[in-house]
């Protein structure tokens, strides 16, 4: 057998026959109803540059959101963890409470900062 048959397979004859349909009805095909993209929060800026400035604003708030989320998982897990160790008898009622309330006081000053953050964009 040819060592080049190998790497390489000819199309048969059924495909090279669909290439000249491809080409003949490209042009008939159009795109209608694509979605557009929506304005930021901010709205449209008066140029270019205010215009991505305030998409940037709205990453930068989607951040914020993800960083507190992943914050709130965080103190569950915690709390989580701390209530099977109660179950297992390596913890008291009294830690997972303190545990609860350091998370909420963490939960707060988070959202806090960060809603500071933001403002300042």
């Amino acid at each position: 057998m040819n060592p080049l048959s190998r790497r390489f397979r000819f199309p048969r004859l059924s495909q090279l026959a669909a290439l000249p349909a491809a080409f003949l009805l490209a042009p008939l095909v159009q795109a209608q109803g694509l979605p557009t993209i929506e304005d930021p929060s901010r709205g449209r800026g008066s140029g270019i540059m205010e215009t991505l400035r305030n998409y940037g604003y709205d990453i930068v708030l989607l951040v914020a959101l993800l960083v507190v989320a992943a914050m709130f998982v965080g103190v569950c897990y915690h709390a989580y963890s701390r209530y099977a160790e109660i179950h297992n008898g390596r913890a008291t009622w009294g830690q997972f409470g303190l545990t609860v309330a350091i998370g909420a006081i963490l939960l707060v000053v988070g959202i806090w900062l960060l809603t500071e953050a933001t403002g300042i964009l």
